[in-house]
C-alpha cells in the first residue's frame, strides 16, 4: 500500500528542518527524548519573583542561587555578541532566557572547534522547538525577569514553522481547524479555554455542594428522546442494529430518579443533526440536573444562583457589559438573583403588545404569515398552543435582554412536562415549564417533570404519530421509559443548560466556535 505524500513535505522549511533533525542525531543529541522533569513553569516563576530582586547583573551565572528547571516552546531568539536572548512559552506564560557563549551547555552535545554549543543553538534550533532549561534567575538592567541557561535540553524538534510573527494567524477558518496553532499564537485564546475549564469546575462544585451526584449515561442509545431534534444514526455491528447518538441527557437521568437517586447531574456531549450558526454546533455540551421532590420554581432559584455564583467567582461582579455585534452602544446586564419571571403570554403582552386571549387562531396565523420568517405550512398546521409559541419566538424573544425566566408554556412545546397546577392554566393546556433568556437568547430549559405514565404515553404516542407522518424532529415512542415511570417517579424538577452558550456569555464570545476547541466545519472551508 502506498500513501500520497502530504503537501507540507514539499515545504522548503520542512526540508530544512528535516536536515537539521538528521544533523542533531549525528551529533549525539536525541531530538525526541522520552522524559523531562521541570521544577517550575514560566508563569510560576514570574509570580514567585514579582516585586522581588533575585539578582541584577547580566554577567553569566550572577543570578539567584536557586537553580530551576523549566520547559517551553521557543518563540523568539536573538543573538547579541557573546549572549543570546530567547523567549519560551507554555500555557502559564512567557519567560526570557539568556544563553551564554562560554557557559551554556547543550545536553548530549560535545562541542568541537568547528561547532560550539552557542553555534549549535543558533544553527540547529528553530522557533517552535520545545526545549528545557536549567539555570538561575536574575533581572536584566531593564528589569525583565530572565533565566540564565546553564544547560539547554532539546525536547522536541519541530518540523514546520509557526505562523509568521507579525501577520499572525488571522483567518478564522484556519484558526478553528488548526486550533493548536491558534493556542500557540494567541494567548487570549489559551485563556478562553482555561476559563472554560474553570467555569466547569465552578458548576461541578455548585451542584455537589447542593447534594447532587455526578453521573454518566450512554452516548449511544437504542431509542433517542428528551428533545425535538433530528438524531445522528450509526450502526452497531456487534448486534447488527441501528443506534443513535443521544440528543439529550434527559431520559436516562429520569430513570435514575426512579431508581432512587435524589439529585443527579451530568455534563456531557449531545448531538443534533441540525444547522450550524452563531449559537449552534451539531455536537455540543449540555448540563442536565434532576432533583426528586423539586419543581420548576426550585429550578429557577437554582439556575439564577448558579449564574450569579459563576459571575462573582469569575468576574467579581454580577454585572456584565457587552457591545453587541454590529453595534457601537454597550449594554450592561445584571445576573444578580432573583431574576424576572414572566409567563409566555404576558411576555407577548409586555414586549409585543399582543393580547393572546383576545386573538383568534386566524389572527395569530395572519400575524405570523406577515413576518415572512415562518414556513406557511407550519403556520397552517399549528394548533393554538403552537401558534402562541411561534408568536413568542417572533415577537418577544429579542426583547429579553436582562435575565428572564419565561414560564408557563403551551403543552405542544414539550411532551415531557407536567400540566400546570393552577386550574385555569391546566384547562388551557399550559405546562410548568420555563426557559431562561439573556441577551435575547435561550440559556436554560426546565420542567416540573411529568410523572403520570398514562398521560406520558399518550403524549409520546402523539410524537410518534408526527414522526411517522414525516416530522424528523419528533421523538419515537420509548416504551422502556414509560415502563420505568410506571414503577413510580416521585415529583421531580429537571433542568437543562447549554454549557457552550453559558461560556459564551461569561467570556463575551460572539460565536460558539470561539469556545469550542474543535468546532464542526465544512471540509471545504479554508
Amino acid at each position: 500500500m502506498t500513501s500520497i505524500e502530504p503537501a507540507y513535505h514539499q515545504h522548503e522549511e520542512f526540508q530544512n528542518r528535516i536536515h537539521k533533525l538528521d544533523e542533531m542525531k549525528r551529533l549525539g543529541v536525541d531530538p525526541y527524548p522520552h522524559h523531562f522533569s521541570p521544577t517550575t513553569t514560566p508563569g510560576d516563576l514570574l509570580k514567585k519573583y514579582e516585586g522581588q530582586e533575585p539578582g541584577h547583573s547580566e554577567e553569566a551565572g550572577q543570578g539567584s542561587t536557586e537553580s530551576v528547571i523549566v520547559a517551553g516552546r521557543l518563540v523568539l531568539f536573538r543573538a547579541m555578541g557573546k549572549n543570546a536572548f530567547a523567549h519560551i512559552q507554555d500555557e502559564t506564560g512567557r519567560l526570557q532566557i539568556m544563553i551564554n557563549r562560554d557557559l551554556t551547555q547543550v545536553a548530549g552535545f560535545t562541542p568541537t572547534e568547528e561547532l560550539s554549543a552557542m553555534k549549535f543553538i543558533e544553527k540547529k534550533l528553530d522557533l517552535g522547538d520545545v526545549i528545557g532549561i536549567e539555570g538561575n534567575v536574575f533581572r536584566t538592567q531593564k528589569g525583565e525577569l530572565t533565566l540564565f541557561a546553564k544547560t539547554l535540553t532539546v525536547l522536541c524538534k519541530s518540523l514546520l514553522p509557526l505562523p509568521e510573527k507579525h501577520s499572525g494567524l488571522v483567518d478564522k477558518g484556519v484558526r478553528y481547524r488548526k486550533r493548536w496553532l491558534d493556542l500557540i499564537s494567541n494567548p487570549d485564546v489559551m485563556q478562553t479555554f482555561q476559563k472554560r475549564s474553570h467555569i466547569l469546575k465552578l458548576i461541578r462544585n455548585y451542584f455537589e455542594r447542593l447534594g447532587f451526584i455526578e453521573v454518566e449515561t450512554p452516548v449511544l442509545q437504542n431509542v433517542y428522546g428528551g428533545a425535538q431534534a433530528k438524531p445522528f444514526i450509526t450502526q452497531l455491528n456487534a448486534l447488527n442494529q441501528d443506534m443513535y447518538l443521544r440528543i439529550s441527557l434527559e431520559i436516562p437521568l429520569k430513570k435514575l430518579i426512579v431508581g432512587g437517586h435524589l439529585k443527579v447531574f451530568e455534563i456531557g456531549k449531545v448531538f443534533r443533526n441540525e444547522g450550524i450558526d452563531r449559537t449552534h454546533n451539531p455536537e455540543f455540551t449540555e448540563l442536565e440536573a434532576y432533583a426528586a421532590y423539586w419543581d420548576y420554581n426550585d429550578m429557577m432559584i437554582l439556575t439564577e444562583n448558579l449564574f450569579q455564583e459563576i459571575a462573582l467567582n469569575l468576574l467579581g461582579t454580577t454585572q456584565l457589559s457587552f457591545i453587541p455585534e454590529g453595534q457601537e452602544q454597550a449594554i450592561t446586564i445584571d445576573l444578580k438573583a432573583p431574576w424576572k419571571r414572566l409567563s409566555m403570554k404576558d411576555s407577548l403582552k409586555d414586549y409585543a403588545s399582543l393580547d393572546i386571549d383576545a386573538l383568534s387562531e386566524e389572527q395569530m396565523r395572519d400575524k405570523l404569515l406577515a413576518t415572512g420568517n415562518v414556513d406557511p405550512k407550519e403556520i397552517n398546521q399549528a394548533t393554538r398552543g403552537s401558534l402562541i409559541a411561534l408568536l413568542f419566538e417572533e415577537f418577544a424573544e429579542e426583547h429579553l435582554i436582562q435575565p428572564h425566566h419565561i414560564i408557563d408554556h403551551p403543552i405542544e412545546t414539550t411532551p415531557l412536562c407536567k400540566l400546570h397546577r393552577e386550574a385555569n392554566l391546566r384547562e388551557e393546556r399550559f405546562v410548568e415549564r420555563f426557559e431562561t433568556f439573556i441577551l435575547g437568547g435561550e440559556f436554560c430549559n426546565s420542567y416540573t417533570e411529568l410523572n403520570d405514565p398514562v398521560l406520558q404515553r399518550e403524549l409520546l404516542l402523539k410524537q410518534a404519530e408526527k414522526r411517522a407522518a414525516g416530522d424528523a424532529e419528533a421523538s419515537p415512542l420509548d416504551e422502556d421509559f414509560i415502563e420505568s415511570i410506571c414503577q413510580g417517579m416521585p415529583p421531580t424538577g429537571g433542568l437543562g443548560i447549554g454549557i457552550d452558550r453559558l461560556v459564551m456569555l461569561f467570556l463575551k464570545a460572539h460565536s460558539i466556535r470561539d469556545v469550542l476547541y474543535f468546532p464542526i466545519l465544512n471540509t471545504k472551508e479554508s
